[in-house]
């Protein structure tokens, strides 16, 4: 089996291009290893070569997430041959049964006698004369895509659409700060589909609370992991810094509080991972600690850049993308995530820099962030899961 896959955004990187192919291949290699894929870098595209007995619904399933594939096709292989082409281009156009059809070549060994435009015209005759089936070159029923390489001509009749975006590798480390919810796991996906390899941080208040929330954590890593092929999760335990804000601190401030200490833990985590930036689901004005002036009081905390790549959507953009990505089942589940715990009736939605620097005053800041930080637990995903791993150590102990 053949498989065509092209891209788009990154034909655009000029000198640049060909780290952005090769990841591409990189990431194309890995995510098909176990079905033993082979992954040739073509000019302009891929070509992927699949054993015949691997379940093209699986491979369509794979090559639909991956990063940087704008389009793909299942190709049929022919000799370098154009009447050799025709003959079995005929028999396959005849047998789908079109109104119409077009052909649209692509030349990439120019030993080849013809031109592009001289592809197209003999075959699109040569399938005229042999099935009786108009040739309709604006909206056809059926494209015939042929591409002619230096060995052998491959010819598709579909596109499928591909995910989009950067290779993930190509655009370095962020820390993402990842609750049970249905925003932080859209957010981690945008980024990946933007060249970023994602590290989600996952605050949780256990024993507190059940293991309900690193449990959809959990899965929802594994989930994201098909996108990025390999995720190192980081469990923050948070109970002590919320108990401590609790018994310290105004009843009104305590959310905001919450997050900027969840800010301050995930950049130090984030530095010992070598993650470049923060990247949180926050979307403006969803929730009381959302708001522009909140989120002004939490981000001042930061001392590297916070990207939110959700803060101009609203709800339904994000559970629709949810939905597309994999990710909304599992964070539509009940669970007792830490930011419920010891939550005020009125939080503060315009929380001033003042009070809650005051209110920090009493704490011993520095202290419960390097004890939250030196108690995070690691584990560790794959897709395919050939050699997956998981180890929930505490990272002091590594």
């Amino acid at each position: 089996m053949h498989v065509v896959l092209r891209y788009h955004e990154i034909a655009l990187k000029g000198r640049n291009r060909p780290f952005f192919v090769e990841r591409l291949a990189v990431n194309a290699r890995r995510l098909l290893a176990d079905l033993g894929g082979r992954v040739h870098v073509l000019a302009g595209r891929l070509r992927v070569d699949l054993p015949d007995d691997v379940p093209w619904p699986e491979a369509q399933r794979r090559l639909g997430d991956l990063f940087g594939v704008a389009n793909f096709s299942r190709a049929h292989e022919a000799p370098l041959d154009l009447a050799a082409l025709a003959r079995e281009a005929t028999a396959a156009v005849a047998a789908r049964g079109a109104a119409s059809f077009r052909v649209t070549a692509r030349r990439s060994f120019k030993g080849f006698p013809l031109t592009s435009p001289e592809i197209e015209r003999e075959l699109g005759a040569a399938i005229h004369v042999g099935t009786g089936i108009p040739v309709r070159l604006e909206q056809p029923d059926l494209t015939v895509y042929v591409e002619v390489l230096a060995d052998r001509i491959l010819y598709s009749f579909e596109r499928q659409a591909g995910a989009g975006g950067f290779p993930v590798g190509t655009s370095g480390r962020v820390a993402a700060l990842m609750s049970g919810g249905i925003d932080s796991p859209v957010a981690a996906w945008r980024m990946m589909k933007r060249g970023c390899t994602v590290l989600p941080i996952h605050f949780h208040a256990f024993p507190l609370q059940d293991r309900t929330t690193i449990d959809k954590v959990t899965e929802l890593a594994r989930i994201l992991t098909r996108y990025q092929l390999r995720t190192r999760l980081l469990l923050v335990p948070f109970g002590e810094v919320q108990q401590t804000i609790v018994a310290s601190c105004p009843a009104p401030l305590r959310v905001v509080l919450y997050r900027r200490f969840m800010v301050r833990i995930a950049e130090v985590l984030a530095a010992r991972h070598r993650a470049r930036a923060l990247v949180t689901g926050e979307s403006l004005g969803q929730v009381a600690s959302q708001t522009l002036d909140n989120m002004t009081v939490i981000g001042e905390v930061a001392r590297g850049l916070v990207l939110r790549p959700l803060v101009g959507m609203d709800k339904e953009e994000i559970t629709l993308q949810a939905r597309r990505i994999g990710t909304f089942e599992v964070s539509t589940l009940p669970d007792q995530d830490c930011c419920q715990l010891f939550v005020p009736r009125s939080p503060s939605t315009a929380a001033t820099l003042e009070e809650v620097q005051r209110a920090e005053s009493v704490l011993d800041v520095d202290g419960l962030v390097r004890a939250a930080a030196r108690q995070a637990a690691e584990e560790r995903f794959e897709f395919p899961a050939v050699t997956a791993a998981t180890n929930a150590a505490p990272l002091a102990a590594r």
